[in-house]
C-alpha cells in the first residue's frame, strides 16, 4: 500500500482509493506496525488529502447462507481494521444480496455492519455505495440505503455515510441528464447531502435504467460530459471528494491524467 500516494502522484490526484488486500479473494492480511508507518509517511509526502479503500468484492453481509455471512462478517471487520492502521478516511462498501427475501437482506446486512462497527473502532468512516440494482443487490434506490441506515443503531450510525457512484444510480434509473436538479433534490431529501462522504465519477456503458454497471471513460457514455459539467460546478458537492472508476487502457496513467484534465476544466469554466 506504501506504493499507492506515488501513483496517485504520478496522475497529479488529490484524492485516492485503494484495496487493502487483493478483493477477489478470501486470504486477510493484517497490517504491519512497520506497513502502516510507511504507508502515512508516503502519504504524508504526497499531494493526496483523502484516501479511501474499497471492501473486497466477495463480502456478502446479506447473505441468507450462515456460513458465508460468517466468513462475510469476519472479513468486513478485517477491512475495517486495516483501515483504522493506515489511518485512511473511509471504506466503501456495497450492500450485499439478499437471494431469499428483500427485507430480511437489508436486516441481515445492517445487522452485520452493527457487528463489524461494534468490534472496530477508529477513524475510517464507512460509506455505504449506491447500486445499480442488478439482480438481488441491495441499495440501488435512494429510499432502499435509507432503510439499510435506519437499521443501523444510532450510536453506530454517525460513522456511516453514502458513497454515489454516477455509472449505478444512472443504471438505477436516476436522470443526471434530464433531472439533474431533481435527482440531488430527492437526494437530499431521503438521505441528506451530509451523509454524502465521496463521488465514484465514472461514465455509463450501459443506458439508463438499465440495472447493468458498466462504467465508461468521461463523456463517452451514455451519462455524457454535461452531467460532469454541473457536477464540477456544484457548490453543495465541492468538497465531496471525487474518484475515477473510469477504465485504464494500455496503462496506469494516460486515461486517468485525461480524466482529471477533462474534470478540472468543467469546474474551471
Amino acid at each position: 500500500v506504501a506504493n499507492a500516494p506515488p501513483r496517485a502522484d504520478a496522475i497529479g490526484a488529490t484524492a485516492m482509493q485503494i484495496f487493502t488486500k487483493q478483493p477477489n479473494r478470501w486470504v486477510e492480511h493484517e497490517v504491519t506496525a512497520e506497513e502502516a508507518a510507511a504507508f502515512r509517511g508516503a502519504l504524508a509526502t504526497s499531494g493526496v488529502r483523502f484516501a479511501n479503500a474499497h471492501d473486497s468484492y466477495l463480502i456478502n453481509l446479506a447473505s441468507p447462507d450462515p456460513a458465508l455471512r460468517s466468513k462475510s462478517i469476519e472479513s468486513f471487520r478485517q477491512e475495517l481494521a486495516r483501515c483504522h492502521a493506515l489511518g485512511l478516511d473511509a471504506l466503501v462498501s456495497h450492500p450485499g444480496n439478499f437471494m431469499d427475501d428483500r427485507a430480511a437482506g437489508i436486516a441481515r446486512n445492517a445487522d452485520a455492519i452493527a457487528e463489524a462497527l461494534e468490534q472496530e473502532e477508529g477513524p475510517t468512516r464507512l460509506l455505504m455505495e449506491l447500486t445499480a440494482g442488478q439482480g438481488t443487490v441491495i441499495g440501488s434506490t435512494f429510499e432502499e440505503m435509507a432503510l439499510l441506515l435506519k437499521r443501523i443503531p444510532a450510536k453506530l450510525r454517525k460513522r456511516v455515510g453514502v458513497c454515489l457512484d454516477t455509472a449505478h444510480v444512472f443504471a438505477a434509473g436516476y436522470d443526471l441528464i434530464g433531472d439533474y436538479d431533481g435527482v440531488w433534490s430527492r437526494f437530499d431529501d431521503v438521505l441528506g447531502i451530509a451523509r454524502l462522504g465521496l463521488l465514484h465519477l465514472n461514465d455509463s456503458k450501459a443506458p439508463l435504467g438499465s440495472k447493468k454497471d458498466r462504467h465508461e471513460l468521461i463523456g463517452e457514455g451514455e451519462i455524457g460530459a454535461i452531467a460532469f459539467a454541473k457536477i464540477m460546478r456544484d457548490d453543495r458537492l465541492a468538497s465531496i471528494p471525487k474518484v475515477l472508476e473510469t477504465p485504464k487502457g494500455e496503462d496506469m496513467i494516460t486515461n486517468d491524467r485525461k480524466m482529471l484534465k477533462l474534470l478540472r476544466g468543467f469546474a474551471r469554466k
